[in-house]
């Protein structure tokens, strides 16, 4: 582990500038502090550890964008665990793929893809997963009753029973944080595993390029599934400034964040912007 400590780990950005914020997130009434972030992440790092996510494990998570699914990003890579976040647009039968490519050992997903879990558990297909935890709240799976031994991610954080405050970011093997997944335009979604240097090496890039600093408020358009949303997430959150959540894109909640929150910066692609151009004229 100690020979781990000298890298650089994207769960470094809890501390310094991020730290010290009133409001580093904000997602519908809620809005946590700097120092709320960083606590829960640690939080949730202990309580996936205290569950036995080692060092290497793969953690497959399908969601809606959230302040849980960044705290989540960072509790697993704390611990040395990979995050695997799986396209929410996909057919069961392509996550199903993708899922027995990385072989995760937990599985985590929100209300709208609870079906997802009930299937997988259903037919023990995917044998590598031992552990199903629900991002969100219990009350909103529409299959509840068919999930009783299924545990929040939040119910865990708060049994932990302590953080690992004192001990440093660890990092998996061969500084591998993240399997994201290609679009499959040639075939079926394949798995590109990327580093901890790479995602920190491009969030520089973006802070010097972009120019993102503490002061800018910045609108989560783009999923966290996606390496664009993920890496310009890692970047604010480098940089010290402020996200903005709404679960996924429509024209009305986007506009009005931007106008709520005084939104200063988003990544965006040309119909959204042709979407948001066009419901902005006629406002």
């Amino acid at each position: 582990m100690s020979q781990q400590h000298g890298r650089g780990h994207i769960a470094h950005c809890l501390g310094g500038a991020l730290a010290g914020r009133d409001t580093v997130a904000v997602s519908g009434n809620r809005r946590l502090t700097g120092a709320g972030l960083a606590d829960g992440a640690r939080r949730l790092a202990a309580a996936l550890s205290n569950l036995g996510v080692r060092r290497g494990h793969v953690v497959a998570v399908v969601a809606f964008n959230s302040i849980e699914y960044i705290e989540l990003f960072l509790a697993v890579t704390y611990i040395g665990g990979i995050i695997a976040p799986l396209n929410y647009r996909w057919s069961f039968e392509e996550a199903s793929q993708a899922l027995e490519l990385v072989q995760p050992t937990v599985f985590i997903f929100d209300g709208s893809y609870s079906s997802w879990a009930l299937r997988l558990k259903e037919s023990n297909s995917l044998t590598s997963v031992n552990l199903y935890l629900f991002l969100g709240n219990l009350c909103s799976i529409s299959q509840a009753a068919n999930f009783v031994s299924v545990v929040s991610v939040e119910q865990i954080k708060r049994s932990s029973g302590g953080t690992t405050r004192a001990v440093e970011p660890v990092s998996a093997p061969n500084d591998v944080a993240l399997i994201c997944f290609t679009s499959g335009t040639t075939g079926r979604p394949k798995g590109v595993a990327i580093s901890h240097t790479s995602l920190i090496i491009q969030s520089l890039a973006k802070i010097a390029i972009v120019g993102y600093g503490e002061d800018d408020i910045y609108l989560h358009t783009a999923p966290l599934c996606h390496i664009g949303g993920i890496s310009s997430c890692l970047a604010i959150l480098m940089a010290g400034g402020c996200h903005v959540l709404i679960p996924k894109f429509d024209v009305k909640s986007a506009f009005d964040a931007i106008l709520e929150h005084r939104v200063t910066s988003f990544i965006t692609v040309p119909a959204i912007m042709a979407d948001l151009l066009s419901y902005a004229r006629r406002y």
